[in-house]
């Protein structure tokens, strides 16, 4: 079933399908709901609820966003980390869901941490896929103003082109060439939208201190051939007092439930078997 809900003044799309325990999936950007279709078609026996972010996919990105927060950019709006979990809790009341286990890969990870910041009696497990805790660095701010810059010059065509390339994994590029075109396919941010991220993701806070903090049983994946989340990075969530389970993979890259989702599907089964999860 696909439907719509509201949350601080924008319209927003989500997906819930299947029965049994409730999973929410937050998918990486510039992608949308679709990046977990391959996982979800493996993951039999659960409640998958898998919405658009805030600006992806079929959900608005609304007219009340804060202006002038990035200071390397500071006519750029901002979508909040804060933002984003504000809209997820908006849908699991919406739902009348009032646990569940949530999966994020890249911003959707940041924003579980932000989730547990605001709502951790609901947060039953956590499942980081390619996420990281760290701020940006420097060369990351960096980074975040230049793709700024590139999108209000030129629109998103060249920035989304070189992530659908760079941030699929090499072995994944030579094994299925298709899966650059697939992902590439559902990178439909308008260049306001894309800003406001770019803006966000510099502004997200230190959640290492957070991780210290999640008592409920967490799932770490990382992938090897990931150029902007590292196996090393992802470490970091071993400081979890309610246990981490860590699995890297040597041949992901930082789409890695798209490029192996028959492996993670199997990894998070696993998981979520155990009696805590």
């Amino acid at each position: 079933m696909t439907g719509w809900y509201e949350s601080d003044g924008a319209r927003l799309s989500y997906r819930d399908a299947g029965s049994g325990p409730p999973l929410v999936f937050l998918h990486p950007t510039p992608l949308d709901h679709d990046y977990w279709r391959p996982l979800l078609d493996d993951l039999a026996g659960t409640r998958a609820i898998v919405p658009d972010l805030r600006g992806h996919g079929r959900s608005q990105l609304g007219q009340n966003l804060p202006v002038g927060g990035f200071a390397r950019a500071p006519s750029a709006s901002v979508l909040t980390i804060g933002q984003l979990a504000a809209d997820v809790v908006a849908l699991l009341d919406h739902l009348g869901i009032p646990t569940a286990v949530f999966v994020g890969c890249s911003i959707g990870g940041y924003v579980l941490l932000e989730l547990w910041r605001r709502i951790p009696q609901r947060m039953q497990g956590l499942a980081f896929i390619c996420s990281k805790p760290q701020p940006d660095a420097e060369a990351g701010l960096a980074k975040r103003a230049a793709n700024i810059e590139q999108i209000k010059a030129g629109g998103t065509s060249g920035l989304f082109d070189a992530m659908a390339q760079t941030l699929t994994g090499s072995t994944a590029r030579r094994r299925h060439p298709k899966l650059v075109a697939e992902l590439r396919a559902r990178m439909t941010l308008t260049a306001e939208a894309a800003v406001a991220v770019q803006a966000g993701l510099a502004l997200r806070p230190d959640s290492v201190p957070t991780v210290a903090t999640v008592t409920a049983p967490l799932l770490a994946i990382a992938g090897g051939e990931d150029p902007v989340v590292t196996p090393a990075e992802m470490e970091a969530f071993h400081a979890a007092p309610g246990g981490c389970e860590f699995h890297p993979l040597p041949d992901a890259g930082h789409f890695a439930a798209y490029e192996q989702p028959h492996k993670i599907a199997a990894l998070m089964a696993e998981w979520l078997r155990q009696p805590d999860a």
